[in-house]
């Protein structure tokens, strides 16, 4: 069975595209609109992806939205994560506004949060959920990744951030997680 991919972000379609390596992927077509994320939480947000691609193609989808949730920003910027600076901020924004709120607070707990979606023609869907822990650093390290990486470095590493990890981020990632936990559901179901 073929799948396409919600996202438009090129970067996120990469790690997907990583992680479902078995399965049949198709690219978003460039000619479906960007959807308006305007769900309270990260699976609205993905099901609202989800169902677009599906109404637009007529074919399976699978979407995904993230969250980082920040301890002492009392869990922002949360589902609004990738407009944190405003609605056309870059990754550099994000991480700046993020460095500059958390400046001088000790407390940097933070979490990420993927809600990985497939969703059926016939309204059939599947979600699964990636949560990883960690702590924000107190200044950007690392070229690789994408978004929050260069701040984000997980408990369950060893002390380096998400953009320094290279490719083995997917083991501990949300993202890996979330999607890993969807991939074992797709072939159940396809079994």
């Amino acid at each position: 069975m073929r799948y396409v991919l919600a996202t438009a972000n090129p970067d996120k379609a990469r790690e997907i595209v990583t992680v479902l390596a078995g399965f049949d992927l198709q690219l978003r077509p460039t000619d479906i609109p960007d959807v308006d994320e305007t769900g309270d939480t990260l699976e609205e947000n993905a099901r609202l992806k989800a169902d677009a691609i599906v109404a637009a193609t007529g074919e399976p989808a699978i979407a995904d939205d993230t969250g980082l949730e920040v301890a002492a920003l009392g869990g922002a910027p949360g589902v609004r994560t990738a407009r944190f600076a405003g609605p056309d901020a870059t990754y550099s924004d994000n991480v700046r506004k993020l460095l500059a709120d958390l400046d001088g607070v000790d407390d940097r707990r933070a979490r990420f949060i993927t809600v990985a979606l497939a969703k059926f023609p016939d309204g059939r869907e599947i979600v699964t959920t990636g949560v990883v822990d960690g702590t924000i650093a107190t200044e950007q390290r690392g070229l690789g990744g994408f978004g929050y990486d260069p701040v984000f470095v997980a408990d369950e590493s060893d002390g380096r951030t998400f953009a320094e990890m290279g490719d083995e981020k997917h083991e501990i990632s949300h993202r890996g997680r979330a999607f890993r936990a969807l991939a074992d559901k797709l072939a159940d179901l396809q079994a």
